[in-house]
C-alpha cells in the first residue's frame, strides 16, 4: 500500500470519530446537567455557586484553565509522545489533573456529589485520550514516511486493543472516583519506571543485541547526514521481508527482526485495557513491550507504538463518548493545536537524541509521576507543597 493510500483512511477515520462524538453531544449535556442538579448549592467546598461564571465543562464556579498554558503544555505532550512513542497520555493527565487544577476540583465533590466527581474523572480520562489520539495520528503518518513504523506489528497490537479498550471503557465508565483514579494512575507509572530502570542495567541490556545493533546503525547514519553525506534513508527503513499468520520478518538498517503476530495481539488486549482504565494512550506500556518482548530499538518503538495507540484511542474515545461522558471542547480545541505543533517537531528532533538518553528521560518522568500520584491518590499527601 502506498503512503497516500495508507494515510487517507486514517484521516477519514479521524473525521468520522469527531462526527460521531458531536452526534452524541446532547446526551452528554443531559448527563452533566443531572450531575450538577444533584450537587448541593452554596459557596463551600464541594458545592456549586450558580452566581459564579462557568468554568471547566461550563460548571458554575468550576476550575478555570489558562488557555495559553494549556497550549504550551499540549506542545510538550505532543513532543514527548511523538519522540518517545509514549508518555503523552501520562503527561496529558499530569496537565489536566495537576497543572490545570482539574484533579483537585474533581476531588472536592468526592463526598458531596459522587456522581459529579466520577463524571469529571471520566471527562479527564477522555480529554487525555483526545490529545494522545491526535498526536498518534500525526506521529503515525510522520514515522511511516520516515520508514520507522512496523505496520504489521502495530496492526497486530491494534487488533488486540479493539477488544481491551472497549471492554475496559465499558466496565469502568462512571465507576471510578478521582482519588482512586489518581492513585492507580501513579501505581502503574511507578511500576513501569522501576522496570525500565532495571532494563537499562547490564543484566537488562544483555538481551538487547539486535536492538543495539540497529540503533547504532541508525545513529551512525544520522552522523553521516550531519557531516553532509547523502544517504538514502528510505531505502534503509523498515522493509517487510515475509508475512504469515505465525511469523513476520522485516529489516531495519540492515538488521533483521521477526515476531509471531499472536503475541502482540494478546499484548494489545492487556495493554489497551489498562490504558483505557487509566485514560491514557498506553504507549508507556507499549514501548517496553516493543523494546523488550519484540526487541525493537527505540527509534522503531515510537512510530510503531503511535499507530497501535491510535487504534486503541479511537476505540476508547468512542466508547466513553457514547456513554455520555462530556468534553470541554474549547479547552480540547486549544490543546489540539499545541499537540499538532509538538507532534510535528517530535519525529524531526528525536534522531538527535541517543537511544539510551530517550529511555532515561522516560524513567525519570515515570518515577516522579508515579510516586507523586500514589501519595496524592491513596494517602492525600503531596510530594511538594
Amino acid at each position: 500500500m502506498t503512503q497516500r493510500k495508507w494515510i487517507l483512511p486514517l484521516l477519514v477515520l479521524a473525521v468520522a470519530v469527531v462526527g460521531l462524538c458531536l452526534w452524541f453531544e446532547p446526551a452528554w449535556a443531559d448527563k452533566l446537567s443531572e450531575a450538577i442538579a444533584k450537587t448541593p448549592v452554596g459557596t463551600d467546598k464541594g458545592q456549586i455557586d450558580p452566581s459564579k461564571p462557568g468554568g471547566f465543562l461550563g460548571v458554575p464556579g468550576g476550575a478555570s484553565v489558562n488557555m495559553v498554558l494549556a497550549f504550551f503544555w499540549a506542545v510538550w505532550v505532543g513532543w514527548i509522545f511523538s519522540t518517545v512513542g509514549a508518555f503523552g497520555g501520562v503527561m496529558a493527565g499530569v496537565g489536566h489533573m495537576t497543572v490545570f487544577g482539574l484533579g483537585g476540583y474533581a476531588k472536592t465533590f468526592k463526598d458531596t456529589s459522587p456522581s459529579l466527581n466520577k463524571l469529571l474523572t471520566d471527562s479527564i480520562r477522555a480529554s487525555n485520550q483526545w490529545l494522545v489520539g491526535f498526536s498518534a495520528l500525526i506521529s503515525s503518518i510522520n514515522y511511516w514516511k520516515m520508514g520507522r513504523l512496523v505496520a504489521p506489528l502495530a496492526l497486530s497490537l491494534g487488533a488486540g486493543s479493539l477488544i481491551g479498550a472497549w471492554g475496559s471503557a465499558t466496565l469502568t465508565q462512571g465507576k471510578i472516583s478521582f482519588s482512586s483514579y489518581q492513585g492507580y494512575f501513579g501505581l502503574f507509572v511507578l511500576a513501569l519506571g522501576l522496570y525500565l530502570f532495571w532494563e537499562t542495567s547490564p543484566a537488562g541490556q544483555a538481551s538487547k543485541k539486535k536492538a543495539k545493533e540497529a540503533a547504532k546503525a541508525f545513529e551512525e547514519t544520522v552522523k553521516k547526514q550531519k557531516a553532509g553525506e547523502q544517504v538514502d534513508v528510505k531505502a534503509l527503513g523498515v522493509k517487510v521481508t515475509s508475512f504469515s499468520l505465525s511469523r513476520v520478518t522485516f529489516t531495519f538498517y540492515g538488521v533483521e527482526f521477526g515476531f509471531n503476530p499472536l503475541l502482540p495481539f494478546v499484548g494489545g488486549i492487556v495493554i489497551s485495557a489498562i490504558a483505557a482504565f487509566l485514560g491514557v494512550g498506553g504507549g508507556f506500556l507499549l514501548v517496553p513491550f516493543l523494546t523488550s518482548v519484540s526487541q525493537l530499538p527505540m527509534y522503531l518503538a515510537a512510530g510503531t507504538s503511535a499507530l497501535a495507540v491510535l487504534i486503541s484511542m479511537i476505540t476508547s474515545i468512542v466508547t466513553l463518548m457514547t456513554k455520555g461522558v462530556p468534553i470541554d471542547w474549547v479547552l480540547i480545541g486549544i490543546e489540539l493545536l499545541g499537540i499538532f505543533a509538538g507532534s510535528i517537531l517530535g519525529p524531526r528532533t528525536s534522531k538527535y537524541f541517543s537511544d539510551v538518553w530517550l529511555k532515561r528521560l522516560f524513567i525519570v518522568l515515570a518515577l516522579y509521576v508515579g510516586i507523586d500520584y500514589i501519595l496524592r491518590g491513596f494517602f492525600n499527601i503531596r510530594m511538594f507543597g
